[in-house]
């Protein structure tokens, strides 16, 4: 198991740590990113509490930007947060040979690490796997692999995840596979990679686990009370702690579904934040989605979540 004393907040040696939100995207009524609005969210997102912010990953509806958006998102994520330690660009491609450009202009930028998915476009095996992070790692920044199986049909099993730390090419991962029993196996078979919290409604059971981050969505609309959330949780403050996750997790299981960029940016909307509308193909909710939506929101922030 990892070490007790092993820190779970934020620090420029290891700027993936912490609470980093994956940020949606504001878009404006004709789908054009609003760029002011983005900057005003990172702002607010780092001075509610959260560490660092994700942009380009699949909240930020990535898939459907163009190349100069994708890398002004980047810029303006870093020119808002004031410090690019503080900036984990998502650099996800169908080409290992694209993700490593965009980790390039990442460090460019001055970010601090960037996170990455397997290959995405067919089902990739574990030498391509490998091959894969090792190119993108060669641009100079840590990465943290995003093992997202149900999405990318490419599972970073433990034990895969413990051959690419020891090739070199990942420094944590972002465990979204919902299975909390993996934390155990990859801490016994890769003990000094770092587990990062991947999925809003397994967080207080990866904490526990030993999680020393959290890539958030929720905290796009709850960003304080998330971020007393993942403190409480990786400090084993259960009576803090869980009566907060079980105040948040109608919503929280939301990240989980297919529809958590539609969900997140509704809430968004609803608590009067740059949300905005989804880029095709994605569409809006259907009524019975947004109305469940709308209840668990609209009690969450009469609970006092903000």
């Amino acid at each position: 198991m990892r070490p007790t004393t092993m820190t779970t907040t934020w620090t420029p040696e290891r700027p993936w740590r912490g609470i980093m939100t994956a940020t949606a995207l504001p878009l404006r009524a004709d789908l054009t990113v609003d760029h002011d609005a983005y900057a005003e969210h990172v702002r607010r997102l780092l001075d509610s509490g959260c560490d660092g912010v994700v942009p380009n990953g699949s909240l930020g509806e990535y898939q459907t930007l163009t190349e100069r958006e994708r890398a002004r998102v980047v810029r303006t994520a870093v020119e808002a947060a004031g410090d690019g330690a503080r900036v984990m660009p998502g650099v996800s491609a169908y080409g290992s040979a694209e993700s490593r450009r965009w980790a390039e202009q990442a460090a460019e930028a001055g970010c601090g690490s960037v996170l990455l998915l397997p290959p995405n476009g067919y089902r990739a095996d574990e030498t391509s796997v490998r091959a894969h992070f090792a190119e993108v790692a060669a641009a100079g920044l840590p990465v943290v692999a995003y093992n997202n199986p149900v999405d990318t049909k490419v599972d970073l099993t433990p034990g895969l995840l413990a051959a690419l730390h020891g090739d070199g090419g990942v420094v944590a991962v972002k465990e979204f596979s919902g299975d909390v029993r993996r934390a155990y196996a990859i801490a016994e078979l890769a003990p000094e990679l770092d587990l990062l919290i991947g999925a809003d409604d397994v967080l207080l059971e990866l904490a526990i686990a030993g999680a020393v981050g959290w890539v958030a969505g929720y905290a796009n609309a709850f960003p304080a009370t998330c971020a007393a959330l993942y403190h409480a949780a990786v400090a084993g403050d259960l009576g803090t702690a869980l009566p907060l996750y079980r105040s948040l997790h109608p919503l929280l299981r939301w990240d989980s579904r297919t529809e958590f960029v539609q969900a997140i940016k509704f809430s968004m909307d609803l608590l009067g934040l740059p949300g905005g509308p989804v880029r095709p193909p994605r569409t809006p909710l259907p009524p019975r989605a947004a109305d469940a939506v709308r209840a668990a929101t609209e009690k969450a922030a009469a609970d006092g979540h903000h």
